[in-house]
């Protein structure tokens, strides 16, 4: 029986809007653990078609070990406002501006963390200015454009969205085949009416401009590495939207930590949450703490 509901959230876990300079964003904020440490905050990106809740699986093990963390949805997606038919607002400079506002009204450096679009945005927003931020972790997130199989995919779901509406655009990707086999937006955390609402809720532009930018990213391995910043490379050990070789390579031309999550795929928090979950609070754990 496929489960309808939300996915879980830990005990003191706060479904909140977070005010900040550039509007307000939906945000699953998780304290550390009562009677733990506090050792820092993560700010966490969701993927393309995701949403905040695919951090979910790995908050209660993250705040164990003593982070606030605190998942959000991006300007357009899901819960967060944002314009449903006026691409140019979804522009990767304007995506970016938005993290670092978002670290600004928290208040305190974050450990920044995106997964696959989250963290090309991320890797932008690092590159316009990186004081905001105590170190970066890319998760299932390449060096530049997605491999020709997902581009194809996007380009067909792209397709879809200029002459259908997203109602019917989910019926179309349901009748691909069973969530397991289809992915992308038919697969997450929580059950399929839960998954069906989130898709209703993100915005049909946000979903063109960064399906366009998944397909056009360019290769800016060079200059982040110039970034006096730690970083962290993490990803399952199969992963078709950008080939784990890939992520090698990337990881190797940064002089990042190289974390590789065994029976995973793609989404790895989702997939293997506690051995995730432990990848990123011990790479936090020996670069900052506070």
């Amino acid at each position: 029986m496929i489960s309808d509901s939300a996915p879980a959230l830990p005990s003191g876990a706060r479904t909140r809007r977070l005010r900040t300079s550039r509007g307000e964003f939906a945000v699953v904020d998780v304290p550390p653990a009562a009677g733990v440490p506090a050792r820092g905050t993560a700010l966490l990106l969701p993927g393309y078609t995701g949403s905040k809740e695919d951090f979910a699986p790995v908050h209660a093990s993250l705040a164990a070990r003593g982070y606030r963390t605190v998942a959000v949805d991006g300007r357009g997606q899901y819960e967060s406002d944002g314009p449903a038919d006026d691409e140019s607002a979804y522009a990767q400079d304007e995506l970016a501006r938005d993290v670092h506002a978002q670290a600004d009204a928290l208040g305190t450096p974050v450990h920044l963390t995106g997964h696959s679009l989250g963290g090309q945005i991320a890797r932008a927003a690092v590159l316009l200015d990186h004081s905001r931020f105590r170190s970066l972790t890319l998760v299932s997130s390449g060096p530049a454009r997605i491999s020709v199989s997902q581009e194809q995919r996007v380009k067909l779901l792209r397709d879809a969205l200029a002459v259908m509406s997203m109602a019917e655009c989910w019926e179309a990707i349901l009748a691909m085949g069973p969530p397991e086999e289809v992915g992308g937006p038919a697969r997450g955390p929580g059950g399929r009416d839960w998954l069906r609402s989130r898709w209703l809720g993100t915005r049909p532009a946000q979903l063109l401009a960064t399906g366009r930018q998944l397909c056009t990213e360019p290769d800016r391995v060079a200059e982040l590495a110039a970034v006096p910043l730690p970083f962290h490379v993490l990803s399952g050990e199969r992963d078709d939207t950008w080939p784990v070789p890939d992520l090698d390579a990337m990881a190797r031309r940064l002089g990042a930590h190289r974390t590789v999550v065994d029976g995973a795929e793609h989404s790895p928090a989702v997939d293997r949450p506690a051995p995730t979950a432990a990848a990123l609070a011990g790479f936090w754990d020996a670069r900052s703490s506070g």
